[in-house]
């Protein structure tokens, strides 16, 4: 069956069937997609005759283009169509359906759908998120490009290649963008977190489920809390407790404490025993104190260390650190003596002890002090992070300052940290 060139689906739809004489055999109400090698192929064109549906197979199809459409059968050869809920329709199913564009890290709208010949079959090539698409379902596409050339512009296509579309579900009732890892790994996790939260709740579930664990891990802390809650509570407890495990303690904190107490539980339980001691640890402090703002993860090294012993342990402990602005100088009982800074570190000496470049005029706070005097003393000594040290001297964590600017943020902005 000769199928010339290109359309897109905005071309075919309620465009008239003809029948073997050139006599009007209905109007293309959608078109039925089943899988194909290498791509998606339509089998068979709905059809609507006097208000009702029949079906007419692709195979039944004389011409296939934007100019005509005929069939080799006639009206009384149709076969009623009742809507499968298995079929994956194009109107139906795909237009004005959301997908991911992972180049723009944005979730876009579907405006078209480009078809291609192939060995007599009509391939879905790609999918149009762009303006074209829009003005070419209005039947004013020319006319757009009329007028963006009297502003010296252009009309840009905007297609993403089916190549990177996949069903979310067996029978292909739905679609999804397929990322690959690359692309994947160069979209910032707030980004990505974005595209989650603009999509439904199945969707964004279905998209998070097929991230890395370290990719999932940051893209969790950027979620909301009821969000996140959602989707840890309805994962298998492994791979939640690994997601968790990847965060740092205080992010692993705040996500455990938003779901019930038994799903927290069951989750710990999974998790490696001192990381899970970290993050009960942080549990145990009220929302809203320093205590509750802190993450226990820090590095400290102890004052008779040298400048170079210190640089090479450096190098190996604060890969597992999420940020570093100050090594902390702890005495044998975990009392903190003082802090030094990366770039004091750097300008000492390699034989120099560290308690010989050591701040001892600390800035401190308790556990139990509230967290807008935290942001007070991060703000007037123009710190980066402030030790939270109890009343015997002992060190038991840090607020660093993004901490300090996510209570600052307004409202609509901030995340919400854990509750007792």
């Amino acid at each position: 069956m000769p199928f010339f060139s290109e359309v897109f689906s905005s071309e075919i739809i309620r465009k008239t069937v003809l029948d073997p004489n050139g006599e009007d055999l209905g109007k293309v109400k959608d078109l039925v997609v089943i899988k194909g090698d290498p791509l998606p192929k339509v089998s068979a064109l709905i059809i609507e005759r006097k208000k009702k549906s029949f079906h007419l197979p692709w195979r039944d199809l004389n011409l296939f283009n934007k100019k005509i459409i005929s069939s080799r059968v006639y009206a009384e050869s149709l076969a009623p169509y009742e809507m499968k809920e298995d079929d994956l329709l194009i109107l139906r199913d795909i237009l004005d359906k959301q997908i991911v564009d992972a180049n723009g890290a944005k979730v876009v709208r579907v405006n078209d759908i480009k078809l291609e010949g192939y060995n007599d079959d009509a391939l879905l090539i790609a999918v149009d998120v762009g303006m074209r698409g829009i003005l070419r379902r209005l039947g004013i596409e020319r006319g757009g490009e009329d007028l963006a050339r009297l502003f010296k512009k252009t009309l840009p296509f905007t297609l993403i290649s089916w190549d990177y579309l996949q069903p979310l579900a067996p029978k292909l009732t739905e679609i999804s963008l397929t990322i690959p890892r690359q692309m994947l790994l160069e979209l910032h996790p707030a980004d990505i977190a974005d595209i989650i939260s603009s999509v439904s709740q199945k969707d964004g579930a279905s998209f998070f489920n097929n991230l890395d664990i370290e990719t999932a891990a940051e893209a969790l802390s950027e979620l909301k809390p009821e969000m996140q809650a959602d989707i840890i509570s309805a994962m298998d407890t492994e791979r939640a407790a690994d997601i968790i495990e990847e965060m740092s303690p205080d992010e692993a904190a705040d996500v455990l404490s938003d779901l019930p107490t038994g799903r927290a539980k069951e989750i710990l339980e999974h998790i490696e025993k001192e990381e899970a001691e970290d993050i009960q640890e942080l549990l145990g402090h009220e929302e809203d104190t320093a205590g509750g703002l802190m993450t226990n993860e820090f590095l400290s090294f102890p004052p008779d260390m040298t400048v170079r012993e210190a640089t090479g342990r450096f190098k190996t402990e604060a890969k597992e650190a999420e940020n570093v602005y100050y090594i902390h100088i702890v005495d044998r009982e975990e009392k903190l003596r003082g802090v030094v800074s990366l770039r004091e570190l750097l300008l000492a000496e390699d034989d120099c002890h560290l308690a010989d470049i050591m701040e001892t005029n600390l800035k401190t706070v308790a556990p139990g002090e509230d967290e807008m005097t935290a942001a007070g003393i991060i703000s007037k000594y123009n710190l980066l992070s402030l030790p939270v040290v109890d009343e015997n001297g002992y060190m038991h964590g840090i607020i660093t300052v993004d901490d300090i600017i996510d209570i600052l943020l307004p409202p609509s902005a901030k995340k919400k940290r854990r509750k007792v």
